[in-house]
């Protein structure tokens, strides 16, 4: 099986499109963090401090606390937001501005959605291209069990995502730090019985775990669409349409209770942590089950029509 990856490996970074989206990713960074500090040197002066702004946000989060309708997870997170905004304005800790090194770094998941485009790239194509070239045929000479094969395409595609998302990572903490420096303020976290300093790189890394549950889902999606279609063009096509369009979808959904099982409301697994729950009777352990099973069903397709293809025309 390692050698088999090796060889996906060395396939895969042989080709000048993976160096391609390699040096795409590093631009697209470096100009989001150049644009970033444009923008800041030539904003106005904010007309509030930051005393105000946390006062504004103690009073958001009291308001929505008072809401019948708010879940387990979203009660959670702004009582602790109420905790930290009273604990800032009462012990004058500053927070991060959104302009320092900190701050990039704790938003930086956020950029994670172009590794998941690179991923449904790779993903769609891994297996979609030896049938378009023509080397399928070769590679299924050789002594080895399909699924063997198979499950070395898709392990090296994760591989891939997970080194793009070590590349943003590094990548976005590199330039702020030579754009905007290392900042003043205090990263606060609740424990859920009182407020405490906390690592603010642990707090980014976590996140992005999170955030590279999408960037799996979709991944195998695209994955599971090329070893079923033979197609790297149509799985590409549906699975980035999906992704833009399959959270929009979860809002007009809302209303139904079908959308507590639809594969797009579980994807975000950041929304616990942030507040921002489109559908807020969800659990973490409903959306781990839920991505499993979907997970599962993906595999099952892809390795029964791998296995069961005839390739000797």
């Amino acid at each position: 099986m390692l050698k088999l990856i090796q060889n996906e490996w060395m396939k895969l970074w042989s080709k000048k499109a993976t160096w391609i989206m390699a040096i795409l990713l590093i631009v697209i960074l470096l100009a989001n963090a150049g644009i970033t500090k444009w923008i800041e040197s030539t904003s106005p002066a904010p007309e509030m401090g930051w005393q105000e702004m946390e006062e504004m946000n103690l009073m958001s989060a009291q308001d929505q606390l008072q809401n019948p309708d708010i879940g387990p997870a979203q009660q959670d997170y702004y009582e602790g937001q109420a905790a930290i905004a009273e604990y800032r304005l009462a012990n004058d800790a500053e927070p991060f501005k959104v302009e320092s090194l900190q701050q990039q770094v704790l938003d930086g998941h956020m950029m994670l959605s172009l590794v998941t485009l690179f991923t449904v790239i790779v993903g769609a194509g891994i297996v979609a291209s030896e049938f378009s070239q023509g080397t399928i045929k070769m590679l299924l000479t050789r002594p080895v069990k399909r699924w063997k094969i198979l499950t070395s395409k898709y392990i090296t595609t994760m591989l891939f995502a997970l080194l793009f998302a070590v590349l943003t990572f590094a990548s976005i903490a590199l330039f702020s730090w030579i754009f905007f420096g290392v900042g003043d303020g205090a990263f606060l976290v609740w424990n859920g019985s009182e407020v405490v300093e906390g690592s603010y790189w642990a707090e980014a890394l976590k996140l992005s775990a999170l955030s590279l549950a999408s960037t799996w889902m979709i991944g195998t999606f695209a994955f599971m669409l090329g070893t079923v279609f033979r197609s790297s063009s149509l799985a590409i096509g549906v699975s980035i349409f999906l992704m833009f369009v399959g959270v929009q979808l979860v809002f007009l959904l809302q209303r139904f209770e079908i959308v507590k099982y639809y594969l797009f409301t579980h994807t975000d697994l950041t929304q616990f942590y942030t507040g921002f729950m489109p559908i807020p009777d969800i659990t973490m352990a409903m959306s781990l089950i839920v991505l499993t099973v979907y997970f599962l069903i993906f595999m099952l397709i892809s390795y029964w029509t791998f296995s069961k293809r005839d390739v000797t025309a």
